[in-house]
Parts: structure tokens; C-alpha cells; sequence
């Protein structure tokens, strides 16, 4: 077959405990089941098309099993933004192939092996899967709901507090890189939520699963690449939302309870401290859980540091360095080498790859190892500042109206704008 070759997936990881974000009573955690699609063809045979749900095609990923996932996206789509080792089929179900592909290339990498087709939302790609049907292929099938249902997978990581009544769980949303947590105690059967993402009832999900009920959301700072899932989730249930004191200089539009730097709330028997951490945005504060554990949003990665221009502005980006720089050497890092970091995303690329560990796998890393790692965090202040500020990324997609709409000066329109505005991977690091 001419073009490029195909990747498949063939590494073995440990399957993650998931959630498929279906919205569903929080009493029901089962996963969907396997569609199938029965539709004529044009020898008016009948043909049986399966539909995988994200959360199934996840599992094949990460259990290793030998197949081809097709996206049949436009070039420019797929080459933003995508799934590890999928092939660029460009399919529309009226014009057909698109680029250099034809039936006979389409038809060799058919013959080796199984294929999952996947499109935008899963109708061209299902298009794509009965053309293949209809050429005697039986081993097809379509993903449901496409790249929008798999932009809103998420994984769950329970870490081990060494304390059998603090809880502590990260929630992956696998595709952007989102990194929440449900944090509380078992015996008071308590727990807050941090840094929630739109799909919130998988948070709930968390917090009923360990038997606990949430009595607090928090964010860590107003968000720029997702549209926050905290207000709406604490407003559902009747509890206090969130957010560092500094958030009133934001021109944040709705009511919140302020939490001064130093502040700290208490769940069960455990302490949560509010530590101002200005750098990423004006209004970023970290949250330090029982002493031990710091939950960083945006501030530190456990691969890189937080972007500065996205609140500041281009023209700023230097001073919101510094600020990062002050907050990094004099509050951060003058906390104990044993301090588990937290944050709030991981590096997803355009390929799919994470930067560090793997989906499932939890993202975490202790100040000691990230102050001997990590070069950002050797650096003086003029060449930190100088790195950061002078070589941006991309910036995350509608930025602009996520503020607009997190600070609550816009509103979502539909379910179907809030999708648009997300789809891709994150891009807060610097």
C-alpha cells in the first residue's frame, strides 16, 4: 500500500478504571452497550454495522488488541487534533474519498486487519463503514458519537493517601489532558470537587462511588481551554462554589464564596489550604490537601509551567512571568521535597500522545523530583522569564469566549457550542 505507513496498536498497558460520559443517575455506573446498526445495501441484502462506544474502543487501546482506527475527517481536522495512531481516510458521504485515496488503497489497508472508523460525530464515518461492508468487509466497525464523545472520556485514578479515611482521586478527561479531583473522607462521607470539568456528573459519580456526598466545588482559577463544569455542578446541589479572593478582579459576573490566600476549609477531620498563586492568571490558587498533597491547576506541570499570556496578553506575558517565577521560588518550592504535586492537566499533543504517563495512569510528581527535573524550575529569574514570555504555543481554540463565558459575562448557547468550543487537546503549559 503506497502512503505512509500504518500505525496500529499493539503495546499492552493495564486497562484504567473508566467512566463513559453518558449523563445518567449517579446511582448507575454501567457503561453502554455495543450498538448495531442493520441497514440495506445495494443488493438489498441486509448488513449488521457495529457501533463501539469510546469507552470500548478505549479498552481495546489500552488491552493492546491489533486493529486500525480510520478517521475519515477532513485533512485539517485530523491534523489538529486526533487519536495515537489513527490513519487519515478523508470520507464524505456524498463525494466519497478525498485526498490521495481511492477504493484500492482503501481496500489494502481493509485486508490487514480489522477497522474502527471514527468521523467528527460518527456519521461520515459510518458512511464510510457500510462502503466497506458493502465491499465484503465483515470485520468493521464505527465508533458512536466520534471525536466528540471521545473528547469527553475520562478516567479515574485513586491515589494512595497512606491514610484509609483521606480520599483523593484524579479524574482524567482522557482526549484534552483535564485533570479534576474529588477529594474527601471516608467517615464523614464528605468530599469537595476541584477543577470540575463540564461533564460533571462524572465527578458525582466519584464522590457516590466512595459513599460520599460533595459539600463544596472549588476551581483553581478561571480556565481558558474548557468551559468549567464548578458553578453549574455547585449550584445543582445547593453548596458553596469557590475561588480565590483574587477572582473579583476578573470582573467574574455571578457570586462565589472567597477564599483568601492562607484560608482553609475542612472536610471531615482534613485541612484544604488556599495558597495565592498568581502567574498563570491573576486569580490562580493552589489548594494544598492535608499538608501533603498540592493541587497546582495551572501553575505547575509535572512536564513544564504555566502559560502567562493567556489573561495578560501578549504584550504582558513578561510580567505574568515574573509573577509565576516569584510564586513558583517563594511560595511553591519553599514547601517540604515530599509534597505531591497535582495539577490540572497534562500535555496532550495533536497526535494523541500524553507528555507524561499514560491515560489511567495517574499524573503526579513530588517537588523534590520536579526541583531536580525539571529545567524550568533551575533557572534564574531573567532566563525563566525569558523562556516563558518568548516562546508561546498555540493558543487553546475560542479562548477568548471560554473566559468570557467562565468568568460568566457569556453564556453557552447550546450542548452542541460547548462541544465546538472544547474539542482538542489543552494547551496551558508554556
Amino acid at each position: 500500500m503506497s502512503g505512509g505507513a500504518v500505525v496500529r496498536f499493539d503495546a499492552v498497558t493495564t486497562p484504567p478504571t473508566r467512566v463513559d460520559s453518558t449523563p445518567r443517575e449517579i446511582t448507575d455506573s454501567r457503561p453502554p452497550q455495543t450498538v448495531l446498526c442493520v441497514v440495506p445495501i445495494a443488493n438489498h441484502m441486509s448488513k449488521l454495522l457495529h457501533q463501539l462506544t469510546v469507552g470500548e474502543l478505549a479498552d481495546r487501546v489500552d488491552a493492546g488488541e491489533s486493529f486500525t482506527v480510520v478517521d475519515t475527517r477532513p485533512p485539517e481536522s485530523f491534523e489538529s487534533w486526533h487519536i495515537e495512531g489513527s490513519v487519515n481516510v478523508p470520507f464524505h458521504p456524498v463525494d466519497g474519498l478525498g485526498g490521495d485515496w481511492d477504493w484500492e488503497r482503501v481496500d489494502d489497508l481493509a485486508e490487514e486487519g480489522p477497522v474502527v472508523a471514527i468521523c467528527g460525530k460518527g456519521l461520515s464515518s459510518t458512511s464510510f463503514g457500510f462502503e466497506l461492508a458493502s465491499r465484503g468487509y465483515d470485520d468493521v466497525e464505527v465508533v458512536k458519537g466520534g471525536m466528540e464523545d471521545w473528547s469527553k472520556l475520562y478516567e479515574v485514578v485513586e491515589l494512595d493517601t497512606g491514610d484509609d479515611d483521606l480520599f483523593v482521586a484524579q479524574v482524567q478527561r482522557r482526549a484534552k489532558g483535564c485533570l479534576g479531583y474529588v477529594v474527601g473522607s471516608r467517615s464523614a462521607r464528605e468530599a469537595v470537587v476541584v477543577d470540575a470539568t463540564r461533564q460533571v456528573h462524572e465527578f458525582e459519580l466519584v464522590a457516590a462511588d466512595a459513599g460520599m456526598t460533595v459539600s463544596g466545588v472549588l476551581d483553581t482559577h478561571v480556565h481558558a481551554d474548557h468551559v468549567s463544569g464548578g458553578r453549574a455542578l455547585a449550584d445543582r446541589l445547593g453548596v458553596p462554589y469557590y475561588l480565590g479572593s483574587e477572582a473579583a478582579d476578573r470582573d467574574v459576573a455571578y457570586e462565589f464564596t472567597a477564599l483568601d490566600d492562607g484560608e482553609t476549609l475542612s472536610v471531615g477531620d482534613y485541612g484544604i489550604e488556599a495558597i495565592h498563586a498568581p502567574g498563570h492568571t491573576s486569580d490562580m490558587t493552589n489548594y494544598l490537601v492535608d499538608g501533603r498533597f498540592l493541587l497546582t491547576g495551572d501553575t505547575l506541570f509535572v512536564e513544564s509551567v504555566g502559560r502567562t499570556e493567556l489573561q495578560f496578553g501578549d504584550a504582558d506575558a513578561a510580567t505574568g512571568a515574573e509573577l509565576l517565577y516569584e510564586t513558583l521560588h517563594d511560595t511553591l518550592l519553599s514547601l517540604p521535597d515530599e509534597t505531591r504535586v497535582l495539577p490540572g492537566h497534562v500535555s496532550v499533543g495533536a497526535d494523541g500522545r500524553y507528555g507524561v504517563a499514560a491515560p489511567g495512569e495517574l499524573v503526579s510528581a513530588t517537588l523534590g523530583d520536579l526541583r531536580g527535573e525539571l529545567d524550568l524550575l533551575s533557572m534564574d529569574e531573567q532566563a525563566f522569564v525569558d523562556r516563558v514570555a518568548g516562546d508561546t504555543p498555540e493558543k487553546p481554540a475560542n479562548y477568548e469566549r471560554v473566559i468570557a463565558i467562565n468568568t460568566g459575562r457569556a453564556s453557552v448557547g447550546d450542548e452542541e457550542e460547548a462541544t465546538e468550543l472544547e474539542l482538542g487537546p489543552n494547551n496551558c503549559a508554556a
